[in-house]
């Protein structure tokens, strides 16, 4: 997979791809990232890419000029003819695991970093194809999002992970958090891990750790369940222990 990263503050992404499972990906080219400098295309000789908005309000707003020279330049760089250019704002849709899938599946696509109080509505309305936000809060630029979408894309492009089948069992994965976990050693200051994980029937492991997925789902994250179609199996199981709750 290609992606373009159009951003007034490279030395930012080279840090956060410098490291980490998605870092070594790009060292081995099983994950192409490219980046492209917005300060490039400054059409002064100060290199402004920001300017005061219309109508009084405060900060400042990255430029459309700038921006949709840099953007040009990174579609033409791209493998794949016409790929997604996305924005990451906070007034796009919020990312899912779901829109992480679908993300996985295109050969390319160019991120779009601003910084300021945002951009030039105009650059969005000629070359944003969606924009994607990572929550309600406020960050100082869109470096760190640009990262949060390279790395949980990166997880599911083949040969990142060790091992294929650690992403299949991510939290979200199938609409659920991630049940609890353990590793050695057996007890810990008197707590002992389930006797079920140590008892060395497969089928038995596999029943509890979904059904720990499903009981932790439903206590600290009940929304997720909203949309999720049950089987009779895994209705009867919430259903008692959500009794037992009350």
């Amino acid at each position: 997979m290609w992606i373009g990263v159009v951003t007034a503050m490279p030395q930012l992404i080279t840090a956060g791809l410098s490291d980490g499972v998605v870092g070594r990906a790009v060292a081995k080219d099983q994950l192409d990232i490219e980046l492209f400098n917005v300060r490039d295309h400054a059409t002064d000789s100060y290199g402004s890419i920001d300017d005061h908005p219309f109508g009084g309000a405060p900060g400042m707003l990255m430029m459309a000029e700038p921006l949709a020279a840099c953007t040009e330049e990174a579609i033409s760089k791209s493998p794949a003819r016409a790929p997604k250019t996305i924005y990451l704002s906070p007034q796009g849709n919020t990312l899912t695991q779901a829109m992480v899938r679908e993300l996985s599946q295109l050969d390319a696509m160019v991120l779009v970093s601003a910084r300021y109080e945002g951009v030039d509505e105009r650059y969005i309305e000629e070359y944003v194809d969606f924009e994607i936000s990572v929550g309600d809060y406020v960050l100082s630029g869109g470096e760190l999002p640009v990262l949060l979408v390279i790395d949980a894309i990166g997880r599911l492009v083949k040969g990142t992970l060790g091992n294929e089948k650690s992403a299949d069992d991510d939290s979200f994965g199938d609409n659920l958090l991630e049940g609890p976990q353990f590793t050695r050693p057996r007890e810990w200051r008197g707590k002992s891990v389930p006797s079920v994980l140590t008892s060395g029937d497969h089928a038995a492991v596999a029943r509890w750790r979904h059904e720990q997925a499903l009981l932790r789902t439903w206590q600290r994250r009940p929304e997720l369940l909203t949309d999720r179609r049950f089987n009779s199996t895994e209705k009867a199981w919430l259903k008692h222990h959500v009794n037992k709750k009350h």
